[in-house]
C-alpha cells in the first residue's frame, strides 16, 4: 500500500511563503521585488501568491512585525529581571543576536528599508520602535554611569549609535550555520565594547 505523500497544510505553505519573500526582500530591496519575483522563487504562479497575501507590503509587514514583536519580548524579559546596567547591556546584546539568529533577513529589511517605509501608515511602528529602541539602550547607558558600571566622561548619545549601529550591522555577514553561534559572538563583542580589545599592563 503506497502512502499518500503527506501535503503542507495552508499555515505551513504560509510560512513558507514568508520565509522565500523575506530572502528576496533582504536580496533585492524591497522597491525591486514584485510579487512574480516571490512567486518566481517560490516555485509558483503570481496569481497563486494573493491566495495567502494581497500585496507585498503584506508580506514585508507581517515579516517585519513578527521579527519586532519577538524582539521587544526577549527586551522587555531582560528590563523586568532588573539586573545591574552590565548585565542588561549583555543580555540586551545576546538577544539581539539571538532574534538575528531567528530572524535574519527580517533583520536585514529592517536595516536597509525601515527609513523608507516608516512614513507610510501601515509601516509606522518602524518609527514607534526605532524610538523605543533609542530610549532602552540610552536608559541602560545612563544607569551604567549613575552606578560607576561605565565611564562617567561616557558621551550617551555616541555611545547609542556605536551600540546599535555594530550590533545590528552584524546581520550583513552573520550566518546562522557559521563557525560560531549567536551566543558565542554576543559574547565576544560584549567583551569587545566593555573591556577593550587592548592588552592590559602587567603591574610591575
Amino acid at each position: 500500500m503506497v502512502t499518500p505523500k503527506k501535503t503542507a497544510t495552508g499555515a505551513e505553505r504560509r510560512a513558507e511563503l514568508l520565509a522565500t519573500a523575506a530572502e528576496v526582500f533582504a536580496e533585492l530591496g524591497y522597491n525591486a521585488t514584485t510579487v512574480r519575483t516571490i512567486a518566481d522563487r517560490a516555485g509558483m504562479l503570481a496569481g497563486s501568491l494573493y491566495y495567502h497575501f494581497d500585496s507585498k507590503e503584506s508580506m514585508a509587514d507581517e515579516i517585519l512585525s513578527a521579527f519586532l514583536t519577538d524582539l521587544w519580548a526577549g527586551y522587555q524579559r531582560i528590563e523586568e529581571a532588573e539586573r545591574g546596567p552590565r548585565e542588561t547591556f549583555e543580555g540586551l546584546v545576546a538577544e539581539s543576536f539571538r532574534q538575528m539568529e531567528r530572524h535574519r533577513p527580517a533583520v536585514a529589511i529592517y536595516q536597509k528599508e525601515a527609513r523608507h517605509l516608516a512614513p507610510q501608515e501601515r509601516f509606522r511602528y518602524l518609527a514607534d520602535s526605532q524610538e523605543r529602541f533609542q530610549k532602552l539602550w540610552t536608559r541602560t547607558l545612563e544607569r551604567g554611569v549613575a552606578d560607576g558600571s561605565f565611564r562617567a566622561d561616557l558621551d550617551i548619545p555616541v555611545a547609542y549609535r556605536f551600540v546599535r549601529d555594530t550590533v545590528w550591522v552584524a546581520a550583513v555577514w552573520f550566518r546562522p550555520q557559521g563557525r560560531k553561534s549567536a551566543a558565542e559572538i554576543a559574547e565576544q563583542y560584549t567583551s569587545m565594547v566593555l573591556d577593550g580589545i587592548a592588552t592590559r599592563p602587567v603591574a610591575g
